[in-house]
């Protein structure tokens, strides 16, 4: 199912300074993951989505590109939920490039991510 609920989304504030502290990190152009595994979660990723103010002043933009990102990932989400049998992670998505990139380039790129975010938590 291609739904992305509020319980799918990281909003605690301790779990996402936990996550920004002790989890382990990658760049895939212009997104940078970062993830945690963790033991207790009513879903197998909860995920948060940040677009820097720094890089993008316009808060139109910045929506607009947490919108794309969200899109996105609902779309792709099940090929990652797929390889999680049963592990639990927290993952962030940082939009780290200074300019506005095409749709169809940000799917290829964060479609690229999480199959790799995927391949490295199913190792572990």
């Amino acid at each position: 199912m291609q739904t992305f609920s509020k319980n799918e989304r990281l909003c605690s504030k301790i779990l996402i300074d936990r996550l920004i502290e002790t989890g382990k990190s990658f760049n895939h152009s212009p997104y940078r993951i970062t993830w945690l595994l963790i033991a207790e979660s009513s879903v197998p990723i909860k995920v948060v989505i940040s677009i820097p103010k720094r890089s993008f002043k316009k808060a139109v933009d910045r929506n607009r590109l947490k919108r794309q990102t969200r899109e996105i990932y609902r779309k792709q989400k099940q090929k990652v939920y797929d390889v999680l049998v049963d592990k639990k992670i927290l993952v962030m998505i940082v939009y780290t490039a200074k300019t506005k990139i095409e749709f169809k380039e940000l799917e290829l790129k964060l479609k690229e991510a999480l199959e790799r975010l995927s391949k490295t938590v199913a190792e572990k």
